[in-house]
């Protein structure tokens, strides 16, 4: 299960990283190598703070019964618009170069808060045993609300993390057109925060009283 876990996140971020390229046309190319290190540097953190939980590794590679079907649908959504992004960005600071040339320090800013957004995902993701890729109750492995560590900051910190990773891509590849794509990501995020706040507050015992004591879903003391 680890190696899978592993392959399976290292294939993902290479399929990007081969569109990305093949978008901008060319093999010489700053922004790809930036986002390939970027995304590589991720993939690592990301099964680092998993490979000694196998409950939570499975449900996060296949997840059991009940997944809401809305999910699903936003799920398939925040796909394709962040695949239109990348194929965008190759376009924009690769083959075209329709954006003006970034300085370094842009680059810079874009990887530091990709790797912010991910420490966020993974805090949560190590704070919650529940931290299941899809939306459902977990009831045939006990599940309960997580209320300690970063959670008493806002509800749902992972979907912060990804927020701030999402809003990095523009710089972090060199690409303002591809604003446009990543923000239709993120309203979709904001739109899936929304709706498994309220599946949660209605199906999960304890939750209710869990959204009074920390009130934001997402943005600190904002949402």
């Amino acid at each position: 299960m680890k190696v899978k876990f592993l392959i399976k996140s290292l294939i993902t971020s290479l399929i990007f990283t081969i569109i990305l390229f093949l978008s901008a046309g060319k093999v010489v190319y700053l922004q790809g190598f930036i986002f390939m290190a970027t995304n590589l540097l991720t993939a690592l953190m990301n099964f680092r703070t998993i490979r000694n939980d196998p409950d939570l590794m499975t449900e996060r590679s296949k997840p059991g019964d009940g997944a809401k079907s809305w999910d699903k649908v936003i799920l398939g959504l925040s796909g394709i618009t962040y695949l239109i992004g990348v194929i965008i960005a190759g376009f924009d600071s690769g083959r075209f170069q329709w954006s003006p040339d970034f300085h370094w320090s842009i680059y810079a800013i874009g990887v530091l808060l990709t790797i912010t957004g991910q420490v966020i995902f993974l805090t949560a993701r190590k704070e919650n045993k529940f931290f299941s890729s899809v939306v459902r109750i977990q009831t045939e492995r006990g599940h309960s609300v997580c209320d300690t560590g970063i959670y008493r900051i806002v509800r749902h910190p992972g979907y912060s993390g990804m927020t701030i990773s999402l809003i990095a891509f523009p710089l972090l590849t060199g690409s303002l057109w591809s604003i446009i794509p990543i923000m239709l990501a993120v309203s979709l995020l904001f739109i899936r925060t929304y709706l498994e706040d309220e599946a949660l507050k209605k199906e999960l015992q304890g939750y209710t009283e869990y959204s009074q004591i920390t009130q934001k879903r997402l943005v600190p003391k904002i949402w």
